[in-house]
């Protein structure tokens, strides 16, 4: 192994591995924490629906499609200053978190916004016949009803914020871009790029099969 991986020292990808999964989950939650209330908002306040305001829902749609339309290597070094002023450093897992969040959260909202909608209207006037408050429409009705397309929403998510790790060892963000980067790049250690390359792979592989597993599951117990 050491003959066909010369350059390859597995305490340091196992690390780099280690910091590319702490900043995804990290930079998950509080996308989800973040992107479901917004999406949920802008479900609600969209043409048509249980508390329809034109102006709300322009606002929030203005803002979530820039910050989607800036590619997020840009969108790191844009919130430089912002990332240095709440982190106390711009490189490492520290610096890399807050563009991931702020690139990710408008990114789910959308997906949210959409899988809200993929639910039969049907059965939120069922809620209403019964006085059911906008709350208790959310709750009970929305949210449970869009369960499989909400965990397919962070699946997708999660998927891109393993991309977003690998972008941000640009910035030195730490983890296997930063890996690829440093080693496999700029010092021309090939095997240290294709090993690299192949985690990350197999990380979306297991996200993928994890995700489709929650879909799946959930799907059932809801015809159920």
């Amino acid at each position: 192994m050491d003959g066909l991986l010369p350059n390859v020292h597995w305490g340091e990808i196992f690390k780099a591995l280690g910091e590319t999964l702490a900043m995804m989950s990290v930079a998950l939650v509080f996308a989800v924490l973040l992107a479901v209330p917004l999406g949920i908002l802008m479900y609600l306040t969209g043409k048509g629906q249980l508390r329809a305001n034109p102006f709300v829902y322009g606002i929030v749609a203005f803002i979530v499609n820039i910050i989607r339309s800036v590619p997020f290597i840009i969108l790191m070094i844009a919130v430089l200053p912002f990332t240095g002023l709440i982190m106390g450093t711009t490189i490492g897992v520290a610096g890399a978190l807050p563009p991931m969040i702020i690139a990710a959260t408008p990114f789910l909202a959308r997906l949210v916004e959409i899988a809200l909608r993929e639910v039969d209207h049907g059965l939120i006037e069922l809620g209403q016949s019964m006085a059911a408050t906008t709350r208790q429409t959310v709750i009970h009705i929305l949210l449970p009803e869009a369960r499989p397309a909400l965990f397919a929403a962070i699946t997708v998510t999660a998927i891109a914020l393993v991309d977003y790790t690998a972008m941000s060892g640009v910035l030195g963000g730490g983890g296997l871009g930063d890996l690829a980067i440093r080693y496999g790049y700029q010092r021309f250690q090939t095997d240290v790029m294709v090993i690299t390359i192949a985690i990350q792979i197999l990380l979306v592989q297991a996200i993928q099969y994890l995700g489709d597993r929650a879909v799946l599951r959930f799907s059932r117990s809801r015809r159920g």
